[in-house]
């Protein structure tokens, strides 16, 4: 039986074929484990290209009609005509296919975007450069999660709600209280101010690709503990039955593991900071640390391809979609990219299910990402205009009736039929996991995340992982190595801890 993602793709081609036939106009989660060196942000009139000249199909005609997102202006008026702005966002999905709608942004505001999707850590090392120094090159940018607080707190980035807030530059449908204040919450600081709006709403969640083989070992349903010091929990029980069959690896994780890695350190009972936010101590050499770096690190040596210590988030996904790797234990916006038809060997066969708990508990990762304009840029309205139409329930609605982007963070979309049926497969409601992993950060364990010198200890935990899964260093030695660069990195960033 076709699965409601299949059906969802069909009836897209189908109107793109007659479309085309009427002859009207023709309209994409972390980075490697040892970042790359920082590379000096671009100029402002040196700034790349934009990534793609093709705009997609118009949205299918199921779809719900949004709302205009633009203030009415004159007709025929093009009110940016001869303005360039720079914009830059991670290599994840939406960022990647924004780059498709581009022509018809520019199409309607006369406004040339160059535009770049660079990998997620060069990404954030180009443009804390460039935001440290307020400079110009950059209209837009990412705000990325675990920078937040850093970028935000330092006054790098420009308050967007004088912005949303004025009707002569923002209408009243385009309604900022329509993302979900969840994902809003880490781009406002302490007096509600908003400096970003949320594309996405990462949320940590476990996939199968080959169920079938899981079945076929005895199992009915995803795990749903890791980590017993006996082997009996279930994440082991069932990589260790279903591991390399037919020529399939059990499990795999992407590289940045101070994001892949946490779910399974905090279920060991680890910390990252002693009492964040007000005792910053980094704990990576505590006893829960190193129990589960070991259980971490061993599962990467026993499941994993060859090579996978070093995979990507794309690599993950690719790994998965060609049925190289079963069990995945990644960002909702990825996994479900397992059951695009398109794209996907596993279709018929992909299961998807919350991350597992460990001894001490279940703690899905939850991060948000948005796009935000750095108070240096001197072209801030023209900004706000992409911004606005980025982040506009038009285009979010189609990036889900056009690209099956799931990861939505305007609940009016969340709410709709279409966004469930985009969000089902082979029978499995993904949404509800969605919104139920959401919903479980509202427990607070994500607040390391925001800490502002969380990226040093980011980068020590990336290394960490590496050292002892390459077998490099012993997991004491690693734990007592990245806990002492951790201190080392923060005290060069003016906390004072020891």
């Amino acid at each position: 039986m076709a699965t409601n993602f299949t059906r969802r793709l069909t009836r897209r081609d189908i109107l793109r074929g007659t479309l085309a036939a009427a002859a009207l106009p023709v309209l994409a989660a972390c980075q490697q484990a040892a970042a790359p060196s920082p590379t000096a942000a671009p100029k402002a009139t040196e700034a790349p290209k934009p990534a793609a000249t093709t705009a997609p199909a118009p949205a299918a005609t199921q779809a719900p009609k949004p709302a205009a997102t633009t203030a009415p202006v004159t007709a025929g008026a093009k009110p940016f005509a001869g303005q360039t702005i720079n914009a830059t966002c991670w290599s994840a999905p939406f960022p990647k296919w924004l780059a498709d709608y581009i022509p018809e942004f520019e199409q309607k505001t006369g406004m040339k975007v160059n535009y770049t999707t660079p990998a997620f850590a060069v990404h954030n090392q180009q443009v804390d450069m460039e935001l440290s120094t307020k400079g110009a090159a950059y209209d837009v940018i990412n705000n990325t999660f675990i920078y937040t607080s850093r970028w935000i707190g330092a006054g790098w980035l420009e308050p967007l709600d004088p912005y949303f807030n004025d009707p002569n530059k923002t209408p009243a449908d385009f309604d900022v209280k329509d993302f979900l204040p969840g994902v809003v919450k880490p781009h406002q600081d302490k007096a509600g101010k908003i400096y970003a709006l949320p594309w996405t709403a990462d949320s940590y969640m476990a996939c199968a690709g080959r169920f079938d083989i899981i079945e076929k070992a005895g199992f009915k349903e995803l795990p749903k503990t890791f980590g017993a010091a006996d082997g009996s929990d279930d994440m082991t029980k069932m990589c260790d039955a279903i591991n390399k069959k037919e020529d399939v690896y059990a499990w795999a994780t992407e590289n940045h593991y101070g994001w892949a890695f946490i779910p399974f350190y905090q279920g060991f009972g680890a910390k990252i900071f002693r009492n964040p936010p007000d005792d910053l101590m980094p704990m990576l050499d505590s006893p829960e640390s190193e129990a589960a770096v070991g259980w971490f690190c061993d599962a990467i040596k026993k499941w994993s391809p060859p090579g996978a210590i070093s995979y990507t988030y794309d690599q993950v996904v690719q790994q998965g979609q060609q049925s190289r790797i079963n069990y995945i234990t990644f960002n909702h916006m990825f996994v479900i990219q397992l059951g695009d038809e398109k794209n996907s060997k596993v279709t018929k066969t992909v299961k998807f299910a919350m991350c597992p708990g460990g001894p001490k508990g279940s703690f899905p990762g939850v991060a948000s990402h948005g796009l935000a304009i750095p108070v240096g840029s001197k072209k801030k309205d023209a900004a706000w205009e992409f911004i606005k139409w980025a982040m506009g329930k038009e285009l979010m609605g189609r990036t889900l009736t056009e690209k099956g982007y799931g990861s939505q963070t305007r609940q009016s979309i969340i709410n709709s039929d279409t966004f469930k049926k985009a969000n089902t497969f082979n029978g499995q409601d993904v949404a509800k996991l969605y919104v139920d992993t959401i919903n479980k950060a509202a427990e607070g364990y994500m607040t390391y995340r925001t800490i502002h010198v969380y990226p040093q200890v980011d980068g020590q935990i990336d290394k960490m992982i590496t050292n002892v899964a390459s077998g490099a260093m012993s997991v004491k030695d690693a734990c007592k190595t990245a806990q002492a660069n951790s201190i080392a990195e923060m005290k060069k960033a003016g906390v004072n801890v020891g």
